[in-house]
This record gives C-alpha cells, structure tokens and sequence, in this order.
C-alpha cells in the first residue's frame, strides 16, 4: 500500500469509528434509572461496529507509518497491538453487557449489574487506551506525518486516561465522576476519545490530497545523472 492510498484510508476509517462512538455515547444519558433493553442493545450494537472499525484503522495506520515513516515501524505495531487488545476488551465487555439484558426477565442498568465490566470498561481500558495514545502520539512527533497538534493532543489525553487509572478503588456508582463505572472514567474519556479520532482522520484524509508526488526523471535529468556517474 502506497503512503498516498495509506492516508486516505486511515482518515476514511478514522471518521467513520468516530462518528460511531460519537452516536453511541449520549444513548447512555438518556434514561435516569434502568433503560429499556432496546436502549442498551442497540448502543452495545454501535459500539460492536464502531471498535470493528477501530480494528481496521489501528491495521491501517500500521500501514501509514510502514510506508511513510520505515524507521519507526515499531511504534506503529505498538499503536496496533494496544489498539487491538483494547478493542478486544471492549468486545468483551459489550457482550456481557448484552447477555445480561437479553436473560433479564425486566429491564437492568448493565452498567451496575454486570460487575465483570466495571475493570475492563474503566482500569483495564484506561491503561490500553493510554498506550494506544502515547504509541500515536510519538510515530506522529518523530516521523511528522500529520500537524505538529496531532501528537501533542495525543499525548494529552494519554495523561488524562492514566489519570482514571486509579479509579477502581472508588466504588461502583455510574453517576459519580471519579469511580470504577463513573461517567468520568468511562463515558467522559470515551467522548474525548471520539472526538480527537475524528479530527485525526480529517487531519489524516486531507493530508492525502496534500501529498504531491515525486516526478518522474525527464531525458535531461537522466543525462545529467549519467555524466555525472561517468565523472566518478
């Protein structure tokens, strides 16, 4: 895959699990106590595609930083590995979710039912995301793919998710900020997520039509390069 189609792909990708997530985050806020099964499925059903689509951008910008950036390969397989497990998790967790609601005999809140999801929504996937983060944020810093923004931004909210780290040892109540399942560490985090996915693949896809390609060598270019091989 060539740097230009690279570009363009991973911004395509990068919008479209963007705009997945950015859909997916206000339908928890929609109900104060127990939503109904239709709610939480059909939010648990965005999430499944959007991290789907996660899949495919972490593969692809992979790809971007192989073609444009071969030195720093490496910390574009770390950015997919951390990507990966992270949506894996993700997964996970939405399936637990969506077999607790689908056995209830009445509508639950999944998000204090189901205690298994409490570390891996928030601890687990604050540390992967936060990798994930600082893997991007320094490919985009040393090889210069995308603005100078683009890596510091990505720095930043790897710090604010190490920051949620800690907050499994604050119980359990979704409506508190600073907890286990809190909105801070689980629904605030993943909005800011969304958001900068969604300015790094505009960044990225319009990036793609900046890129201007090399030419070609002319006749003149060629017999100037051969008289200069023949002066050495």
């Amino acid at each position: 895959m060539n740097e230009t189609t690279a570009r363009r792909l991973t911004g395509l990708t990068g919008i479209v699990t963007a705009a997945a997530f950015i859909v997916e985050v206000p339908l928890y806020f929609l109900y104060s106590g127990p939503p109904p099964d239709a709610n939480v499925l059909a939010r648990l059903l965005i999430g499944v595609l959007a991290l789907a689509s996660l899949i495919v951008f972490t593969t692809l910008f992979r790809e971007l930083v192989k073609a444009a950036a071969p030195a720093h390969e490496w910390l574009g397989t770390v950015a997919f590995a951390a990507g990966l497990v992270y949506a894996t998790v993700t997964l996970v967790s939405s399936g637990l979710e969506a077999g607790a609601v689908i056995a209830a005999d009445r509508p639950v809140d999944p998000t204090i039912a189901v205690s298994g999801t409490y570390v891996l929504y928030g601890t687990i996937g604050r540390v992967l995301l936060a990798l994930f983060l600082t893997a991007v944020g320094r490919v985009l810093t040393l090889a210069r793919l995308l603005p100078r923004w683009t890596g510091r931004s990505a720095y930043f909210l790897a710090g604010l998710n190490l920051v949620f780290v800690p907050s499994l040892f604050f119980g359990n109540t979704p409506s508190h900020f600073y907890a286990a399942n809190g909105w801070g560490t689980t629904a605030l985090m993943g909005a800011l997520f969304s958001y900068w996915l969604l300015a790094l693949g505009v960044s990225a896809h319009r990036s793609a039509s900046r890129r201007v390609p090399a030419a070609a060598p002319g006749p003149y270019q060629d017999k100037n390069r051969k008289a200069a091989s023949d002066l050495l």
